[in-house]
């Protein structure tokens, strides 16, 4: 795996990585999946490329380098491998788009909603 995607994205689901992402490795779970699956942004271990792309466009900072993921969300390394283990329970995640065809743009977080995302997921 290259790039992980942690919880830090669980229920922000930004769609910036995916409309960064080249080779379309971002993954979403689908509606009848299981449970213990969060609503969140997943990178697919063999599909990614290690281009990077997706990492700046995080604006959650909930994107790392495996080998730079910092110890506290090493399970999400596991999560991140769902995509391959369990494939009918994802799709590919797209871009979310409006009526007429045009990229809904999400507004970026404050940093003290950054923080405070880090300090909530920091605890699980």
């Amino acid at each position: 795996m290259a790039y992980v995607v942690t919880r830090l994205c669980i229920d922000c689901m930004d769609r910036g990585c995916i409309q960064e992402c080249p080779v379309e490795c971002i993954y979403e779970v689908t509606d009848s999946a299981d449970t213990s699956l969060p609503h969140m942004a997943y990178i697919h271990p063999t599909e990614c490329i290690n281009c990077g792309a997706c990492e700046p466009a995080c604006p959650w900072g909930a994107i790392f380098e495996d080998r730079e993921l910092p110890a506290e969300y090493a399970s999400d390394l596991e999560l991140n491998g769902a995509t391959a283990r369990k494939p009918k329970q994802f799709r590919v995640a797209k871009p979310q788009r409006d009526e007429e065809g045009r990229l809904v743009v999400e507004p970026k977080p404050t940093r003290d909603q950054v923080a405070a995302n880090i300090a909530k997921w920091k605890k699980s």
